[in-house]
């Protein structure tokens, strides 16, 4: 099977999803040392410092419409549904979360929710494809 461009966007998403899971912990790492790192966190946790928190946030985020857009993405496949609008969708999907992260990890409003914005207009196109 090719790797059609809605699958390729959804490949880049999963390392995407994968770099967001090493930053947020690298920060994490950073605050707290390597020793709680490899220690069993047993005990009670400090919040997060701002960067941390604001890439953990950015993590939960993309987590939460992350098996939205890849089911949408497999169900247009499978319906033969994919095309013009799902790859569109696709690619904005991706890129929306791409250029979030930044904008999310320095602190950047306004922008930052019109970016979310984007990807979620990428997701929905994904999904209304598979309506028409």
């Amino acid at each position: 099977m090719d790797m059609t461009p809605e699958f390729i966007m959804l490949a880049f998403t999963l390392i995407l999803a994968i770099v967001q899971i090493g930053w947020a912990g690298a920060a994490r790492t950073a605050e707290l040392g390597t020793k709680w790192n490899a220690g069993p966190r047993d005990g009670e946790t400090p919040p997060p410092g701002k960067l941390a928190g604001r890439l953990i946030r950015a993590q939960a985020n993309l987590f939460e419409t992350l098996p939205l857009f890849a089911a949408a993405v497999i169900m247009a496949h499978i319906a033969g549904k994919d095309g013009q609008l799902t790859s569109v969708g696709a690619h904005l999907y991706f890129l929306g979360r791409l250029v979030y992260l930044p904008l999310y990890a320095f602190g950047i409003p306004y922008v930052r929710s019109l970016v979310w914005l984007v990807a979620l207009a990428g997701l929905v196109m994904v999904i209304a494809a598979l309506f028409v």
